[in-house]
């Protein structure tokens, strides 16, 4: 579903404060896998979403998604094809809108818009259906305006909302890092599950090691722009987060990892 070969990136590419940050990185995901990405502070983990999404250019090598390659590809025609959700909760929905007009941008995104009445009452049942899998009692809310939610409940929402088309790609970036630990489980558990039922075509980047291990079925570790792991199936279940300590002690020299990267 996903290929890049070769992917390179420089930032201020020429100047005295040139900085590579991906080098001739190769990753192949296959259809409806679920790949967690963990790594330190700069290991290139956001700037490897950051590209998927379109949002900087590729230095050099290509991106294909689902055969069509989409290198050179500008970000708001890659947004018809991906679906995202970002650490700050407030990214992904419109706080000043109600939570029904916020499903149906998502809905109809990338659809030709007429002069039509904006919500029938179908899809009214058909969001109320579908938000009551969330257990936050928001389907009997939908003229509540998605600024007064909480951060996890708002988070909930744009999960659902990215996933209403099922996407080739769902994008996760560290999206349950704002959240209290409990939120941040219950956000999780939603996610496995959304992706489960839709066999969508996931990649999560976290620091959390114990998050990594605990959802997905492949996971791959990241430093100084490079993928130094990759470990999938039941060898990725029998994962213990000292087996990662010591992945990211040797390839790292030693140096210890970030606070982030081992509390659960």
């Amino acid at each position: 579903m996903l290929n890049l070969n070769n992917v390179s990136k420089t930032f201020l590419a020429g100047t005295v404060n040139e900085k590579q940050v991906l080098a001739n990185l190769n990753l192949h995901i296959k259809p409806g896998e679920f790949v967690t990405v963990i790594g330190g502070n700069g290991a290139g983990k956001s700037t490897l979403l950051n590209l998927v999404a379109g949002v900087f250019p590729v230095s050099a090598g290509s991106i294909v998604l689902d055969g069509n390659d989409i290198t050179r590809m500008p970000e708001f025609k890659r947004a018809k094809l991906l679906g995202r959700v970002f650490q700050e909760p407030t990214m992904g929905t419109a706080g000043d809108m109600i939570i029904e007009e916020n499903l149906a941008m998502a809905k109809r995104r990338g659809m030709h818009r007429g002069l039509s009445w904006g919500i029938t009452r179908q899809e009214r049942e058909f969001y109320s259906t579908y938000l009551r899998q969330l257990g936050l009692g928001l389907e009997n809310r939908l003229s509540d305006k998605v600024g007064l939610l909480s951060g996890g409940q708002r988070q909930a929402l744009t999960l659902l909302m990215a996933t209403l088309q099922e996407p080739k790609l769902l994008l996760l970036d560290e999206h349950t890092a704002a959240l209290d630990p409990k939120t941040a489980r219950k956000v999780l558990e939603l996610t496995q599950k959304i992706v489960d039922e839709h066999s969508l075509t996931t990649l999560m980047i976290t620091h959390n090691m114990k998050d990594a291990i605990r959802v997905g079925n492949r996971l791959i570790m990241m430093y100084d722009g490079q993928i130094i792991y990759d470990v999938a199936g039941e060898e990725k279940k029998n994962l213990h987060t000292a087996d990662l300590m010591a992945k990211f002690e040797a390839a790292s020299g030693g140096e210890f990892a970030s606070d982030r990267m081992m509390l659960g």
